[in-house]
């Protein structure tokens, strides 16, 4: 493999995952045996777009969802007034109605712009994941991996 394209040091692929959480687990176990892991990279391979469909929204839903939301960021504004008025409490109350009236109309606003009908969670999901170490590290690392992982290791 030849250098990683960032014109840092030499990389070398230390193992192979099929998962993200597999990777993480994997600089995990690196980490926990005080290996110097700022040398250690993840990176995606065969990346593609995928929307996990929450469910059906309508204008009714959307709005409330907005509500909801304004809500709570109105709350949270109106605790930063309290704090610096101690003498102004109703800026909680304030601010919580206020941000749901806001968070519900640009809800509304959004949901009649897109004319989508169902909520997604978007994400960029990857076939493989390579976690690649600097040259110098890599037999230590290996060293580490194998003794914690060896069937994950042999797998890729």
């Amino acid at each position: 493999m030849g250098s990683s394209g960032t014109g840092g040091p030499h990389k070398v692929v230390l193992a192979t995952f099929h998962s993200h959480d597999a990777a993480q687990h994997a600089v995990d176990i690196l980490a926990q045996h005080k290996f110097p892991v700022e040398h250690v990279t993840i990176v995606g391979t065969g990346l593609r777009w995928q929307e996990q469909v929450l469910g059906r929204l309508t204008l009714v839903r959307a709005v409330l969802l907005g509500a909801g939301t304004g809500g709570w960021i109105g709350l949270l504004i109106g605790l930063v007034f309290w704090v610096v008025t101690p003498w102004a409490p109703w800026a909680v109350g304030s601010g919580i109605v206020l941000g749901a009236l806001l968070g519900a109309v640009w809800a509304a606003i959004a949901y009649v712009m897109r004319r989508q009908a169902f909520a997604a969670v978007p994400a960029v999901i990857a076939d493989r994941y390579d976690i690649l170490v600097d040259a110098e590290y890599a037999e230590e690392a290996r060293r580490i991996l194998t003794a914690a992982l060896p069937a994950a290791l042999q797998s890729g």
